[in-house]
């Protein structure tokens, strides 16, 4: 199941109380205090961690609670520091604190940590408040209590390019013909009801990750369909890709309603860089394929995930723009920065540093396994030539 949202509780360990103890030991008189302090509590830590998908492994986990800290003990030993828990979500996590609504943060980078609660303080044993006037003090520090927080995590997919169209528009199709991915296909609206990341290869050394989403219908951005559920999955993408069915009676007029319901949920997702093509060019005939109108001002671009028309050439033209993107100095990547006219928060600017153009900010390197249906460019690293395990 793909969970996108979840409330998670996350409590850090409580601190180790201080010792109230006293030297005790033959020919010493007098020895004095040596009670020691008590170790700090754990923290709790987000991690990024980009073999996970979704939040699923969050959803039914009432409470992450990290360990308390030890109490001191005599002979000045401190207690020992309780164990820190670190919870692991997939890259495009943004973090709210549930109660005040405030961005915490937005986890995207591989490893990147962040320390959801604090630990409580160890509190001091009593061989802190010895004084010349006060020479056995029967005083200590309790140890404190850690933050605990309440928090909302909502999961924005990384993707370099997403699929948008109306239900039926073939995108499902269209994945399962250049990945590996195996989404859900049938011949009725909304087969897809949750997004589906596939691993594109371009060429040998290239690959774009892409998202097939939800078909949109008009009100989407409203709450109607799927469309206001998984739009935001949209606003992380490099290029949009749009399908225009070449059985639509009004191809035009659909690709207005995709374009309107974009823009209304947000104006950068309206003005992102976008590809629109027609799809199932194979049920065409050729005086068919004359009389299409034209989408854009450039001639119509025909595909068909079927017959594999077009979609070299589609490709490339993706290719061109995600690498455009990589390399526009102040992309946006996936929106505006937080706090922006439509309220919702969005990830910072992620471009590339110089001389890292063409690098995928997680894993890049796949082994495709060998099977039918698999497209394998030429040149790339197959499952028997690598010996290993296949990770796409």
């Amino acid at each position: 199941m793909f969970v996108d949202e979840c409330i998670v509780e996350v409590e850090a360990g409580r601190g180790g109380d201080g010792c109230i103890s006293f030297r005790r030991e033959k020919f010493v008189p007098r020895g004095g205090p040596d009670g020691g302090d008590g170790g700090d509590g754990g923290s709790v830590h987000l991690v990024v961690d980009p073999h996970r998908r979704t939040l699923g492994h969050l959803r039914h986990v009432p409470r992450f609670r990290a360990g308390a800290g030890k109490p001191g003990q005599g002979k000045e030993k401190t207690g020992a520091r309780g164990e820190d828990l670190h919870v692991g979500v997939p890259p495009g996590t943004l973090v709210v604190d549930a109660g005040t609504g405030e961005l915490l943060a937005d986890a995207v980078d591989r490893g990147q940590r962040l320390v959801l609660a604090r630990g409580g303080r160890g509190g001091r044993g009593n061989a802190h408040f010895k004084r010349a006037t006060r020479r056995a003090p029967r005083i200590a520090e309790p140890g404190g209590a850690g933050e605990a927080r309440r928090l909302r995590l909502t999961l924005k997919l990384l993707a370099d390019v997403g699929l948008v169209g109306l239900p039926n528009a073939g995108k499902s199709t269209l994945l399962s013909r250049l990945s590996n991915a195996r989404p859900r296909i049938a011949d009725y609206p909304f087969t897809t009801l949750a997004p589906v990341l596939g691993i594109v290869p371009v060429d040998r050394e290239r690959w774009l990750v892409m998202a097939d989403l939800p078909g949109l219908i008009s009100g989407a951005h409203a709450g109607r369909g799927l469309g206001q559920r998984f739009l935001r999955h949209i606003e992380r993408t490099r290029v949009l890709l749009i399908l225009i069915d070449v059985l639509d009676p009004d191809p035009l007029g659909s690709l207005e309603t995709l374009l309107r319901e974009l823009s209304r949920w947000s104006g950068a997702l309206g003005r992102r860089e976008r590809i629109v093509c027609y799809s199932k060019a194979d049920l065409l005939t050729e005086e068919a394929r004359d009389a299409l109108p034209r989408l854009t001002a450039e001639p119509p671009l025909l595909i068909s995930a079927q017959s594999g028309e077009g979609l070299g050439a589609l490709l490339r033209r993706l290719s061109e723009k995600v690498l455009a993107s990589e390399q526009r100095v102040g992309d946006p990547h996936v929106g505006s920065a937080p706090g922006n006219a439509s309220g919702r928060p969005t990830a910072p600017d992620r471009t590339p540093a110089p001389g890292a153009a063409g690098r995928r900010p997680w894993p890049h390197r796949w082994v495709i396994p060998r099977r039918a249906g698999a497209r394998i460019p030429e040149g790339g690293q197959s499952e028997e030539q690598s010996g290993g395990r296949a990770d796409g």
